[in-house]
């Protein structure tokens, strides 16, 4: 069997709030040195929101404490199941030219793994 994503993924990733501010996102991912939210609304999965996603809204002379993350996320992250192998969800990373998968246990989000992910994973093959 092929490595799990789960083996390099972080696992119980930082989440925002759907109706969080893109400001209080943002100040989020620098409080953690990330660049990727799951975005939660009522406990609930409906999206991801990166850096470059609010520096995008922020380009477009937009005021981050008036846009919400439910505004400005993406509502089709892309998702794999535990248990995918790392090849695989990697594979799919450089196809789509993402840096980020929600890795999840049937509805439950249970991890994030990202392009960081990937290369601390390949320096762990070296």
């Amino acid at each position: 069997m092929q490595n799990p994503v789960e083996n390099f993924m972080t696992p119980a990733p930082h989440t925002v709030g759907a109706e969080q501010t893109l400001r209080y996102a943002e100040q989020k991912m620098r409080e953690h040195e990330i660049r990727h939210l799951p975005v939660l609304e009522g406990g609930e999965l409906v999206g991801l929101v990166s850096l470059r996603d609010i520096r995008l809204v922020e380009s477009i002379d937009k005021n981050l404490e008036q846009v919400v993350v439910g505004e400005a996320c993406s509502s089709d992250p892309v998702m794999v199941e535990k248990g995918t192998s790392l090849s695989d969800v990697s594979k799919q990373m450089a196809e789509n030219k993402i840096g980020s998968v929600l890795v999840m246990d049937g509805n439950k989000l249970v991890g994030i793994f990202t392009w960081i992910d990937a290369l601390h994973a390949l320096i762990d093959k070296s």
